[in-house]
């Protein structure tokens, strides 16, 4: 086909370029007025109904420049009986540096040059000083810091913490730390705000207490969470409830004056008081350290208990922590046990007081009836008295001063299992509700053979907790009415309610006269001067019942050889008791022939004698008064 016939054969077919230009212009302008209608009606469409498919643009509008924030609610504070602050809310800081040298500020005018507002090298040596003056971070230590380049990844280091000891840090420290360096004119070194919580008083029944930590440490807005005691006990009540409140922004996203709104009102936590007294708990504190730093004791446990309400007003153990910086919770081995309520033992003679009460209650106790001492076959088994060859024959009442195994033995066999209903009825083997986390342990009493209900006579072949024991001997302090062991004395709400926490009786397991012949017989571990066992705890101007125990320690390959639990209670005064006052120790390694009594009535004495004094003293002010 030649050039002409392919021209005309394009003509005929209408394939010409111009002819196809003109085509798609027609198309493309016809497109382009039904693209610009579809618009106009689309865009009237949303300007009528304010809507984009299911999403409203009014509600897009509000949220854009409307805002809401969390009000925290502040967590109540906890005290003593008398408003002495034990653990308050609280901001605490972490000090930081930053090495990146991006990091400036405004442009000054004068010097054309923009702020510097990393820590620069040439201050390295005086920021070290700093922190270590207000920190006692070491200078070495803050200055491997401040001179790190790289991290493990091979990056630039843009900021540097400063371990433990550069986190915890008080408003106070904080600001004599930024004090320093504004006048130094040292930049670069910075703080960052954490809830915390503040503990006044350092080691201070701190397992009866508690501690607390962030409930998310990657989102401080959480709050904070109860860990341990009353903190743990009351979590939930004490953070109190967040409220919130909304606020219309700017365009930079900053809250309008005039604008916030509340939504929800925050509510404060509660505040606790609690049953403990600060000079006396301070007190015990101090025996405690000072016992534990010169007998070196595996542990020790001290109570001292109001007689007739049952309410703790001092009450610790060893080891012990500190809760605001947790040092004692931080180390390998460290007890995270309250022992007071989670680890039951076995207590020795001092269970020897619910013995008699109970022979006295079943009428099987003649104080003057006598038997021989010394050693004593169950069964198969030989149960013999502290001294093996015994001291020859002695009276029933001789033997609770001289702590007799034999004589329990004997009191228990007359008794047969009356003694294991009065166990039950003193509250042993169960909870005393106490409601302190974890579940308070119920201990045990072994029943099934002979010898282990002889056993239980006099304190093994039991175990039991101090809340346990302290319950049981409110019983011989207050005429026979048990009171349950107490720490809350009362509750107080942000709108400023109170409730009360009044004293409760958990039963009758003996008589009022049954309690006062046990309270006379006691006095003779004291005042018998051949044959009491616990002399040292003896007080100048107050009469005492005391008891003394030394338990054998049970573990899982039996009983150990030579290593004991001692324990004592003191009641006083003997003639109407105020105080219960419970010790034990167990595994002292630093005896050097002292006796366990001189041991423990180093702490029991002055803590009891000071409380009694405070009460004398107070007794003295009102009749002043009258």
């Amino acid at each position: 086909m030649n050039w002409q016939k392919w021209q005309k054969y394009i003509r005929s077919k209408g394939l010409e370029p111009r002819t196809n230009r003109k085509k798609f212009g027609s198309i493309l302008f016809g497109a382009t007025i039904v693209v610009f209608f579809l618009f106009i009606f689309r865009f009237t469409y949303i300007i009528g109904f304010g809507k984009v498919g299911d999403t409203s643009l009014d509600i897009k509008t509000q949220q854009l420049y409307q805002g809401s924030s969390v009000v925290k609610a502040k967590r109540g504070s906890i005290y003593d009986r008398n408003g002495v602050a034990i653990a308050e809310d609280a901001t605490s800081y972490s000090l930081y540096a930053v090495l990146d040298k991006t990091y400036l500020g405004l442009l000054d005018p004068k010097t054309q040059k923009q702020e510097i507002l990393y820590a620069e090298s040439e201050n390295f040596d005086k920021i070290a000083d700093i922190l270590n003056k207000y920190l006692k971070i070491k200078k070495a230590d803050g200055l491997k810091q401040l001179n790190q380049k790289k991290n493990a990844d091979g990056f630039d280091i843009k900021r540097v913490e400063f371990g433990k000891e550069g986190k915890g840090i008080s408003l106070e420290t904080k600001d004599n730390i930024e004090a320093e360096l504004k006048k130094e004119g040292i930049k670069g070194v910075y703080f960052d705000a954490h809830p915390a919580r503040i503990y006044p008083n350092g080691v201070y029944s701190p397992y009866l207490i508690g501690y607390t930590a962030l409930a998310d440490d990657s989102d401080e807005s959480k709050g904070l969470l109860g860990q341990m005691g009353i903190e743990k006990m009351y979590n939930k009540e004490l953070n109190g409830q967040d409220g919130e409140v909304s606020f219309q922004r700017d365009s930079r996203g900053n809250p309008l004056p005039g604008t916030i709104n509340e939504l929800k009102k925050a509510k404060d936590g509660i505040s606790i008081y609690t049953t403990l007294d600060d000079s006396l708990q301070s007190l015990l504190e101090s025996k405690l350290t000072e016992s534990m730093e010169k007998y070196g004791a595996e542990d020790i446990t001290a109570m001292l208990v109001e007689a007739k309400t049952g309410n703790i007003l001092a009450a610790s153990q060893r080891p012990a922590f500190n809760p605001e910086t947790l040092e004692g919770l931080d180390k390998e081995g460290a007890q995270w046990q309250n022992l007071l309520v989670e680890q039951p033992y076995e207590p020795g003679s001092t269970m020897k007081v619910f013995t008699v009460a109970a022979a006295i209650e079943t009428g099987n106790f003649n104080p003057n009836a006598t038997f021989q001492t010394g050693k004593i076959k169950v069964d198969d088994k030989w149960i013999n008295d502290h001294i093996r060859e015994g001291v020859g024959t002695i009276t029933y009442r001789q033997a609770v001063a001289w702590s007799s195994n034999v004589g329990m033995v004997h009191l228990q066999q007359a008794m047969d299992m009356k003694w294991i209903d009065y166990l039950n009825r003193f509250g042993f083997g169960k909870s005393t509700n106490s409601g302190l986390p974890p579940a308070e342990h119920d201990g045990f009493i072994r029943t099934d053979t002979t010898v282990d209900r002889a056993m239980t006579s006099y304190g093994q072949a039991i175990s039991v907790t101090p809340f346990q024991m302290v319950q049981g001997f409110t019983a011989i302090a207050n005429g026979g009415k048990m009171m349950k062991p107490n720490f809350i004395s009362k509750v107080v709400n942000a709108d400023g309610t109170e409730t009360t926490i009044q004293p409760e009786v958990v039963g009758q397991p003996i008589t009022e006269n049954t309690a006062k012949q046990v309270l006379d017989m006691m006095t003779d571990v004291v005042e018998d001067q051949e044959y009491g066992t616990g002399k040292t705890y003896k007080l100048e101007n107050y009469r005492v019942s005391a008891k003394t125990g030394t338990a054998e320690i049970a573990e899982e390959q039996g009983y150990l050889l030579d290593e004991y639990l001692y324990s004592a209670v003191q009641i006083a005064p003997t003639e109407n008791p105020e105080y219960i006052m419970y010790v034990t120790m167990r595994k002292p390694t630093k005896t050097a022939g002292v006796q366990p009594a001189v041991m423990i009535s180093e702490i029991s004495n002055t803590v009891l004698e000071r409380a009694l004094n405070i009460d004398a003293s107070n007794r003295s002010v009102d009749a002043s008064n009258k």
